[in-house]
């Protein structure tokens, strides 16, 4: 079969439109490889968002070009084709963001299938806009696997371009997600990570729409979706969630353990005047007053969020501010970034541009500022016993490396693990933790925490299809 390589680049939401790119290309008889070497063609699905992923993006198809030579680009850059082929004008095709038939159409002009040529991967049920609904190929572990909801945004941020790149909010009917959702963790996943641009706003374009489920009724509201998604047995995580009034509706779930106690909640910043400059809304009192209403009904929620340092205009009074939001807020994790401009961004033309050399001191303040903070509060959770979920194998015989319920994969810490050598990838453990650093974790396995999802489990058979497994 002809052969394709892929790079993936960017967040969640790029990762779930590569693996539909990879299951579509698998359908139609392409066989995947991952070297540049064994390819016959590679696809680079690149991120468009700020300056430094860019240049990460622009990098990885200079790389391809160079040990393979024929290369296909998709992507959110790729909605700036002029940008790549004034870089790399090699590159074979350009599509843009989520374009499925787009890069299948541009492979099967550089590698046309010979007639019959098949696989043994099912096809995948389209929507509307020919988009693969189910899941086929998985670029994630097998236990946890991100669950995308909506696509585009509807905000109009001025330091932000996903809008000109992924367009508008384009919510999926609840049934949909649901059904994806069911068929996720009936084949294995324990964790869902629900993910949009926007997942407060999943919905408002469908106007809260109902779709049937299972037979009943389910409206297209990040509420009753969650509630749904919590049926099912798996660990829910909310990811991007901006703190919209209905979002405390979802706290009292994250007390009860039918939702885990995670918010991910980009803030960006804590004075109004640079917030209002960014075209966001809040400042550090109104933040702080949501955090602490969220954390009155669910103590033990673990708040993640990311900032902008050196906007233009932010004076050193405003960046003060920052610091004295994030010392009171007291957020579990924050990523940060120092502002670049992004072509197309209305915030390119805001006056008083802050030097470079201002940026990185301000950033490395903020950073030793919330280092303290991540100190202190994973050194607060030594002695506790929590639920985990392991990842992956440690270097040392026994060892494991875990998520707590407060740990997103790959952007949080983890949590390493002694074990008497019986405990698998994609358990849940009990686990006493024992010491902690700067951002991880180290603790001992109590006991393997039985895991039975709220729906059938599937199990091939030596001689036939595929059957529930009680």
């Amino acid at each position: 079969m002809p052969r394709i390589g892929f790079v993936s680049l960017g967040c969640p939401k790029a990762l779930v439109d590569s693996e539909r790119i990879l299951s579509e290309l698998r359908v139609s008889g392409y066989d995947l490889v991952d070297s540049y070497e064994g390819a016959d063609l590679v696809v680079v699905n690149t991120c468009g968002f700020i300056t430094p992923a860019v240049e990460e993006s622009l990098g990885a198809i200079g790389e391809a070009l160079e040990r393979n030579g024929r290369v296909v680009v998709t992507g959110c850059l790729g909605t700036r084709p002029d940008e790549i082929l004034a870089r790399h004008p090699r590159v074979m095709a350009i599509t843009g963001e989520g374009d499925v038939a787009g890069v299948m159409r541009a492979v099967r002009a550089a590698i046309p299938l010979e007639e019959g040529a098949f696989t043994g991967v099912l096809p995948l049920a389209s929507d509307a806009t020919g988009r693969p609904q189910g899941r086929g190929i998985k670029l994630t572990p097998r236990h946890y696997s991100y669950l995308k909801i909506a696509e585009g945004c509807d905000h109009r941020c001025s330091f932000c371009i996903i809008p000109s790149m992924r367009g508008d909010q384009r919510s999926r009917d609840a049934a949909d997600v649901l059904y994806e959702a069911t068929r996720l963790v009936a084949t294995g996943t324990k964790e869902l990570i629900v993910i949009a641009q926007d997942s407060s706003a999943y919905g408002t374009d469908l106007r809260h729409r109902e779709s049937d489920y299972a037979g009943r009724s389910v409206r297209a509201h990040l509420v009753p979706l969650v509630r749904e998604l919590a049926t099912l047995g798996a660990w829910v995580r909310l990811h991007y969630v901006y703190p919209y009034p209905h979002v405390r509706d979802l706290i009292p779930l994250m007390a009860d353990g039918a939702l885990l106690p995670y918010l991910d909640v980009p803030l960006q910043h804590a004075s109004p005047r640079v917030l209002r400059a960014m075209r966001r809304p809040g400042g550090a009192e109104s933040h702080l007053a949501t955090i602490a209403s969220w954390r009155a009904i669910c103590p033990e929620l673990v708040i993640r969020s990311t900032f902008i340092v050196g906007f233009p205009g932010e004076t050193e009074a405003e960046f003060e501010e920052l610091l004295t939001f994030l010392s009171e807020a007291q957020l579990d994790r924050v990523g940060a970034f120092t502002y670049s401009d992004v072509p197309g961004a209305a915030a390119n033309a805001l006056a008083d541009p802050v030097p470079e050399a201002v940026k990185l001191e301000r950033y490395a303040r903020l950073m030793e500022l919330q280092l303290q903070i991540s100190r202190a509060r994973l050194a607060a959770r030594v002695g506790t016993t929590v639920q985990a979920i392991v990842d992956d194998y440690g270097a040392l015989p026994g060892e494991l490396v875990a998520r707590t319920r407060g740990d997103a994969p790959e952007i949080d810490g983890v949590l390493r693990l002694d074990s008497d050598g019986t405990v698998k990838i994609g358990d849940v453990v009990e686990a006493r933790i024992v010491a902690s650093d700067d951002h991880d974790s180290s603790g001992v396995v109590v006991r393997t925490v039985p895991w039975r999802p709220g729906v059938p489990s599937f199990t091939p058979l030596p001689h036939g299809p595929y059957a529930p497994t009680p």
